[in-house]
């Protein structure tokens, strides 16, 4: 690598210029990067696809790769973002990490089949007052091979009033045997800059880029009873869930209760009664918060955790999978592990 220096009143500081090397997984790949550049950015331009969900501010911490030689000194975000046990062992967020010297780092080998996609928009469709189903075509490559509760990413252009491209994540909703297409079930965020888009620019036709599939979320291969636990958009990895036990006739008893604030949060109830009849060992159990005056609503009230104390009697033979905000998530474990279920049965998926 080559560097030069600049002064600036005085000050004399590097300025690094010129090329770095980057060496991945003890020389699986090589190549020649420019320096002063985040290594994600520097990964993607090579189509080395590491997970990011925060569009690159050291948010979400997915971004994680371990160095084994060169990268200088963790950034603040980096101190602040990963454990000392972390730290001490040479993980570091990729993109935080500038290019200032040559590089050796592991990743999840698996990264390394990730695949950048070219979409179309076929159909969008309103589920609730704030959520929608964006269902895509894949233009190149035509088919996506994908475990369901799996990501995909989701690149997000420049439009008016945004400043940069940004890349956001979300969960698979679609069936696994229909290859061909990918569909999202995303909730708008207040002044959120990806779902500003999706809700007010994107439409029916326009081209998408995307990369995946991320993530090891997924049900087991046994055969042991299923809780599923949801709000919102987390129905999107549970419906990919449900497709794949109907394409396998699995006979597994399975619950899934998902909460909503108010009744219009409630969605694709049809959706879910047409599962219950494909899944003669399927219940579906949709839980509303707040009931206002007015409505008719005749099935279960309340908190989801306090329908999982009510509903849930966790024996040896049940394993739980969530999907939803933090907060909802962690409260939710909290009382399952006080009902004496056991970290090792339960799964999750965090939304941010």
């Amino acid at each position: 690598m080559s560097e030069t220096v600049q002064e600036w009143a005085g000050d004399v500081r590097p300025a690094v210029v010129g090329t770095c090397q980057v060496d991945v997984n003890r020389s699986t790949r090589r190549f020649a990067a420019q320096a002063g550049q985040p290594l994600l950015k520097a990964l993607e331009r090579q189509n080395i696809f590491i997970p990011s969900a925060c569009g690159g501010r050291g948010i979400c911490r997915q971004c994680k790769v371990k160095v084994l030689q060169g990268g200088g000194a963790p950034s603040p975000v980096e101190i602040n973002r990963l454990s000392p046990a972390d730290l001490e062992a040479g993980v570091r967020l990729a993109c935080q990490l500038q290019l200032q010297q040559d590089l050796q780092i592991e990743i999840d080998p698996e990264l390394l089949t990730i695949r950048d996609y070219a979409a179309v928009v076929q159909e969008i469709t309103t589920l609730t007052h704030d959520i929608r189903r964006f269902q895509l075509r894949l233009i190149e490559p035509k088919m996506l091979r994908f475990r369901p509760g799996q990501y995909m990413q989701l690149y997000v252009p420049i439009y008016p009033g945004s400043s940069d491209p940004i890349n956001r994540s979300y969960s698979i909703a679609s069936d696994p045997v229909r290859a061909n297409r990918v569909d999202f079930i995303i909730r708008r965020v207040l002044n959120g800059t990806s779902t500003t888009f999706c809700f007010d620019y994107l439409r029916s036709a326009d081209a998408l880029h995307l990369s995946g599939p991320y993530g090891d979320f997924r049900l087991s291969d046994g055969a042991s009873d299923i809780l599923f636990i949801a709000g919102g958009s987390g129905m999107a990895p549970i419906q990919s869930m449900l497709h794949q036990m109907k394409n396998t006739h699995s006979q597994r008893k399975t619950t899934f209760l998902f909460g909503g604030n108010t009744v219009r949060d409630i969605f694709m109830l049809e959706e879910m009664r047409q599962f219950e009849k494909d899944l003669p060992n399927f219940r579906f159990i949709p839980i509303v918060a707040n009931v206002d005056a007015g409505d008719t609503w005749t099935g279960e009230r309340g908190l989801v955790t306090e329908a999982v104390k009510r509903l849930v009697q966790p024996g040896p033979a049940l394993e739980a999978y969530l999907c939803g905000s933090p907060g909802m998530i962690d409260a939710t474990v909290a009382v399952l592990a006080r009902k004496g279920m056991s970290d090792e049965r339960i799964f999750f998926d965090k939304f941010s």
